[in-house]
C-alpha cells in the first residue's frame, strides 16, 4: 500500500489573484495560527449544477455564506508515492451549501426513495472529473469540509519560514482527503447523479441474512468472503447510534475491522480511483448506499468504516457496516450482500 504522509482538501476555482484587503497577523496578536500570511483572493467563473435536480442551472453565490477550511496538500507522484506540496487556510463556499436548494430529481426514485445511493460529479473543462458521495456532503458528523475557495493563505512554519506555492489555478478539493487527488483545476459543472445500478428490493424483508459478501468491479465478481480474513485487527467505536427517520437505535459500541483493510486487496489505490471512484454496498434486501472510494480509503480524520460481524442467527447478519464518520446511522447497511466499484 503506497504511504501517504499529508493531506487535506478544497474545491476551489480561479481566473486571477489579488491581494485581500485584511492584514496578515504576522506578530502573532492572537492565538490564531491560521491568519499570519497574506490572503490571496481567488476569482473564479461560472458553474453550473445539472443532472438529477428539479432546477438545474447556474449556481447563484450571492446569499451564500463562506466557510473556512485548513489542510495539508499532498499528490501522487510519477512513482505513486506521496508528495507534500504545501499547507494552507481556504476560505469559500462549501459544497452543501451550494447544493442545498437543489431539490432532488431522483433517477430511480420509484424503486429505491432513500438519497444514500446519490453522488455528485464535479468537472473542468478538460474532461476531468471527481467524485462524491452524498453521505459526504449531507450526512458527516463535520459539515462544511468540501469548498469552493475564494481565498487562499499560506500556514508558514515559525521556524523554517517555508513559502508553498500559491494556487494559480481553480481546483477542487475536500479537507478530510489524506491524499488531494480530487483537486482537479477549473471546475465549471456539478453532476447530481444516482448510482446507475438495478437491486431488486424487498422492503421488510424478515428475517434477513446474507451469508457472505461478494465483491465486484467492472470486470465481475472478485471475491468472496464469509468471514473475517486473518490477521486483521478488531476495532471498537463507541457511539450514538441515530438515525434520520428513526431517531435513536443504541448507544452500544460497533467492533469490526475496517472495511478499506479488507477491500483495499481488490480496489488497489491510484490516481483515477481516488478522483473517480464510487462503491455501493447493497443488503439483501435491496437497500443501499453509495461511498466514495475516497472517503472510505483516503481519510486523515480516523473516522473509518467498520465491517461489523453480527452474532449467530441475528437477523440482519452476517455483516453490517458501520459508517463512522456520519452523524445519521443510514449508510449502516444491515444483511451485507454485495459490494461494487464503479470508476
Amino acid at each position: 500500500m503506497i504511504n501517504i504522509l499529508f493531506a487535506g482538501a478544497i474545491l476551489l476555482f480561479s481566473a486571477g489573484q489579488c491581494a485581500s484587503a485584511s492584514a496578515p497577523d504576522a506578530s502573532d496578536a492572537t492565538n490564531n495560527f491560521y491568519d499570519n500570511t497574506e490572503t490571496v483572493e481567488l476569482t473564479f467563473g461560472r458553474v453550473d449544477i445539472a443532472g438529477e435536480v428539479e432546477n438545474p442551472g447556474k449556481v447563484d453565490f450571492s446569499a451564500l455564506e463562506k466557510h473556512s477550511v485548513i489542510v495539508k496538500e499532498a499528490v501522487l507522484d510519477a512513482a505513486g508515492r506521496n508528495k507534500f506540496i504545501g499547507a494552507y487556510r481556504y476560505d469559500g463556499y462549501s459544497l452543501f451549501d451550494i447544493l442545498n436548494n437543489s431539490a432532488l430529481k431522483k433517477k430511480n426514485k420509484v424503486e429505491f426513495p432513500p438519497i444514500i445511493d446519490m453522488y455528485v460529479e464535479i468537472e473542468n473543462e478538460k474532461g476531468e472529473r471527481a467524485v462524491f458521495s452524498w453521505g459526504e456532503i449531507y450526512y458527516p458528523n463535520n459539515l462544511h469540509k468540501i469548498i469552493l475557495a475564494t481565498d487562499v493563505s499560506r500556514i508558514v512554519p515559525s521556524k523554517t519560514n517555508d513559502l508553498w506555492r500559491l494556487p494559480e489555478e481553480p481546483r477542487l478539493v475536500a479537507a478530510n482527503d489524506l491524499v488531494t487527488e480530487r483537486n482537479i483545476s477549473s471546475p465549471v459543472k456539478i453532476t447530481v447523479k444516482s448510482y446507475p445500478m438495478s437491486f431488486r428490493v424487498e422492503k421488510g424483508m424478515s428475517p434477513m441474512f446474507s451469508p457472505g459478501i461478494k465483491v465486484f468491479d467492472k470486470s465481475g465478481q472478485l471475491a468472496e468472503f464469509k468471514d473475517f480474513p486473518a490477521g486483521l485487527n478488531t476495532t471498537t467505536f463507541n457511539t450514538v447510534f441515530y438515525g434520520r427517520g428513526k431517531g435513536i437505535h443504541s448507544t452500544t459500541p460497533f467492533s469490526g475491522v475496517m472495511l478499506k483493510d479488507i477491500l483495499l486487496k481488490y480496489y488497489p489505490l491510484s490516481r483515477a480511483s481516488l478522483r473517480t471512484g464510487m462503491l455501493c454496498i447493497t443488503a439483501q434486501d435491496g437497500y443501499r448506499a453509495a461511498v466514495s472510494y475516497s472517503e472510505l480509503f483516503n481519510r486523515n480524520d480516523q473516522q473509518e468504516f467498520l465491517l461489523v460481524k453480527t452474532a449467530p442467527n441475528e437477523d440482519g447478519g452476517l455483516f453490517r457496516a458501520f459508517p463512522a464518520p456520519d452523524f445519521f446511522s443510514d449508510r449502516a447497511v444491515r444483511g451485507l450482500s454485495e459490494i461494487h466499484l464503479m470508476q
